[in-house]
């Protein structure tokens, strides 16, 4: 496992669409391992392949539900709303209020290509959303109100 570097916005890589994952092999295991790594090490609650430069449909989070590894990940369905302050270690000392929905279910591929079905909610939906919303190249901020500085 490596530690990788996370890139920042500006950086157009961001903003691109990823690519699904069709390799289930050491090269993509890798890429798990570091992000966790690399999320861990940033103490921050997720990480998706764009933010280490990337174009891969591949992201982890780390909540107090576990951690998840989620590739080629699907939003099947939403419900309820939750509205709260996000913020992105893309896009340092900066956070924003971002409406999301309180409960999803979403199905994803682990590390070997195995189907996976996740029902979560709360603060642990939130996190998924946002690492998907990376593998589109949508950014909290673009939907964020109320940015804020912060530490």
């Amino acid at each position: 496992m490596a530690k990788r570097i996370i890139v920042k916005v500006p950086d157009p890589i961001l903003k691109k669409k990823c690519r699904p994952v069709e390799a289930f092999d050491e090269k993509l295991w890798t890429l798990l391992d570091d992000l966790k790594e690399t999320v861990l090490d940033a103490n921050g609650a997720g990480l998706a392949a764009p933010q280490v430069a990337v174009l891969r449909r591949v992201c982890v989070v780390d909540t107090d539900d576990g951690f998840f590894e989620l590739v080629n990940p699907v939003l099947k369905s939403a419900s309820g709303e939750q509205y709260g302050l996000e913020g992105c270690l893309s896009v340092p000392h900066k956070y924003g209020h971002v409406s999301r929905p309180m409960k999803i279910t979403v199905v994803a591929q682990d590390r070997f290509g195995n189907p996976q079905k996740y029902k979560v909610k709360g603060f642990t939906a939130r996190a998924f959303l946002h690492e998907m919303d990376h593998l589109d190249g949508i950014i909290y901020t673009d939907k964020a109100e109320d940015m804020q500085d912060g530490d």
